[in-house]
């Protein structure tokens, strides 16, 4: 059985919760699995006509009978654990199935302090952070100065590096920030408050999924953020602290790359983003406010409208590329359902010269200016659509034009919110 990795192929917010829970309604999944980022990640599925947002929790843990894995390459903030599972149990979901890998490290309350003081401290220079402590808690885990889940069940050994932790935020917050250190016994104690719901929840989480693969149960990696996003090849510094592309999917679960049966990428139809950096094809007129608008382009864990823009070949064919991507699942179609005409971005001029790939470096990208081709919209409500050939001829014709530029095939079309809404186009 295999091992099947879901991410986002744009800046995020693609769809990666759809793709992640209609993957596990129409063949049996075992585990769903994140490996990356923290609470600064959401996803929207809706189930039964419901809408459920997760944001720490994988989408599988709407998914009856799956195992729900949160590996060692997440940040993870107990109190926004504990928060989402509190808020999923309220409205009847069953939760018991969720695993916590030991070696996760923890966001704890002082890496969110540190994370907006930053980001005022620079100003208009600013990344754009979701101020919730995800870059502080990954800058600690690199400076060897991390707090992991397995050290909240030994108070000793927590105190000693939360007080390693501090001897350095605390000259930071005070001589460079001017604000106010943070106690170490304050932190401790936080902390320890969780370890008894924590522990229950917290195994070996490599060795739980390299042994659910050898035994030929079904293992899907559930992306957060995404490859625009991601610290090595997103669009630095404008990216998030960990590696969301499929190669950190290997580092942040504890499985080798030989593992991997299928890699899907999420886009969407058109392209957004949310927080500063690059974005050659955005629009700043009435289209990126219909987009916007129509789209509901505001974001599941930061409550910010999301920047918008036409769809973006030479991203998706980078995505397809870095990721080694086995199909694409592209979603919301149906938002461009109004359109008389709908750019494509083929291709970047860069000081008059034409680039189709990604620009090697980030001043190039940074003057880059899209290069369209024009194709007719449908201007017809597509919603109800659960076959290829129901799509009005010209949404077949973009559809087709976007896969053969983008890189890899189109294994499902989002039409609309719901997991009915999904279409499989024919494979030749």
């Amino acid at each position: 059985m295999p091992a099947i990795v879901v991410l986002g192929a744009q800046w995020g917010d693609e769809g990666k919760g759809k793709a992640t829970d209609l993957l596990a309604t129409t063949d049996p999944i075992d585990y769903v699995v994140r490996t990356s980022g923290g609470h600064n990640a959401g996803h929207t599925i809706v189930v039964n006509g419901e809408k459920y947002a997760t944001h720490l929790l994988p989408s599988g843990i709407l998914t009856p009978g799956a195992t729900s894995v949160i590996a060692n390459g997440v940040v993870v903030s107990p109190e926004a654990l504990f928060r989402e599972l509190d808020g999923l149990i309220e409205r009847g979901v069953d939760v018991a199935s969720l695993v916590v890998s030991a070696n996760a490290h923890v966001i704890a309350s002082y890496h969110g302090v540190i994370d907006r003081v930053s980001e005022r401290f620079l100003g208009k220079n600013m990344i754009g952070t979701t101020g919730r402590g995800i870059g502080p808690a990954y800058s600690d885990k690199v400076n060897r100065v991390g707090i992991r889940i397995s050290d909240l069940f030994d108070e000793e050994t927590l105190r000693t590096k939360v007080e390693a932790a501090l001897d350095l935020r605390n000259h930071l917050l005070t001589k460079v920030y001017n604000r106010r250190a943070v106690e170490v016994d304050a932190v401790v104690e936080e902390l320890t408050s969780y370890a008894e719901r924590l522990r229950p929840m917290v195994a070996d989480t490599s060795l739980l999924l390299n042994k659910a693969l050898d035994e030929g149960k079904t293992v899907l990696f559930e992306g957060a953020q995404a490859t625009m996003l991601d610290v090595d090849h997103g669009t630095y510094p404008f990216v998030t602290s960990s590696n969301p592309v499929a190669g950190g999917v290997c580092v942040g679960a504890g499985v080798g790359p030989t593992r991997i049966d299928r890699v899907i990428g999420v886009i969407k139809a058109y392209t957004t983003r949310v927080g500063s950096g690059p974005f050659p094809t955005e629009l700043f007129d009435e289209n990126g406010e219909n987009l916007q608008r129509i789209g509901g382009e505001i974001g599941v864990s930061t409550g910010r409208t999301r920047r918008c823009g036409w769809y973006d070949a030479v991203i998706a064919r980078y995505a397809a590329r870095v990721n080694g991507l086995t199909e694409f699942f592209l979603t919301k179609l149906d938002v461009l359902d109004s359109w008389e005409r709908i750019p494509v971005c083929v291709a970047y001029e860069i000081d008059g010269v034409r680039v189709d790939e990604m620009p090697m470096t980030q001043a190039e990208f940074l003057r880059a200016k899209p290069v369209y081709e024009y194709f007719e919209g449908w201007k017809t409500d597509i919603s109800g659509c659960r076959t290829f050939e129901e799509l009005p001829k010209n949404a077949q014709v973009y559809v087709r034009a976007l896969e053969e530029m983008s890189g890899a095939p189109f294994w499902g079309i989002g039409v609309g919110p719901g997991r009915e809404q999904t279409i499989v186009p024919p494979r030749d």
